[in-house]
């Protein structure tokens, strides 16, 4: 093994057992992420849900299956971390709040995102939802404006895949006939 696997390896163990913000957890540590030294895309999402909490896997519920859709990736490519990488924005499942699924924590981000970025080296970044785009592009006011007006070619930017976004995307039809198919574009020569 190489000393940059074992460097690798280091870090993905670090951050299995990281436990930064363990007091403000309800349902108990559990950090859920895929990465891989030879990943070409990222995909950076806000946070595990209850389901992938429960399942340690990420995106194994009605918004993977979406969001699986959206990119034409199969469910094999999409959890191979040798091609895929999957980094949240939180690691861990933040609980509830208000009803729905509260905001990722927000020390995983900077704790651990450049370590694991520079370790992988990218070519295209996903930054899935609000709390990626707001994170990694400030300078946009809006999900929508990200979307539209992003030139930045590490970037593709996704709305969340929740039905919480149906009304979304019902209001931007553009979305899926015209933006999407740029991204798979993009994305799935990375992919091979």
């Amino acid at each position: 093994m190489t000393n940059s696997a074992i460097i690798f390896d280091n870090l993905v163990k670090e951050a299995k057992q990281c436990s930064l913000c363990i007091e403000h957890l309800p349902y108990g540590v559990n950090p859920i992420f895929s990465i891989g030294p030879q990943a070409k895309v990222v995909l950076i999402g806000q946070a595990p849900g209850l389901i992938a909490h429960q399942n340690t896997k990420a995106f194994s519920d009605k918004s993977g299956e979406r969001l699986r859709q959206w990119l034409k990736i199969d469910t094999t490519t999409f959890y191979d971390e040798s091609k895929l990488a999957i980094m949240p924005m939180g690691f861990c499942f933040p609980g509830y709040k208000n009803g729905a699924d509260a905001p990722p924590r927000k020390e995983c981000a900077p704790t651990w995102h450049n370590r694991m970025l520079d370790a992988m080296q990218p070519e295209l970044i996903l930054l899935v939802g609000r709390y990626a785009q707001q994170y990694y592009l400030p300078e946009y006011r809006t999900l929508t404006d990200a979307i539209q007006n992003n030139r930045d070619e590490r970037f593709a930017v996704l709305p969340h895949p929740s039905g919480r976004n149906n009304r979304w995307l019902a209001q931007h039809p553009w979305f899926e006939t015209e933006y999407l198919p740029h991204v798979v574009e993009r994305l799935t020569p990375r992919l091979k």
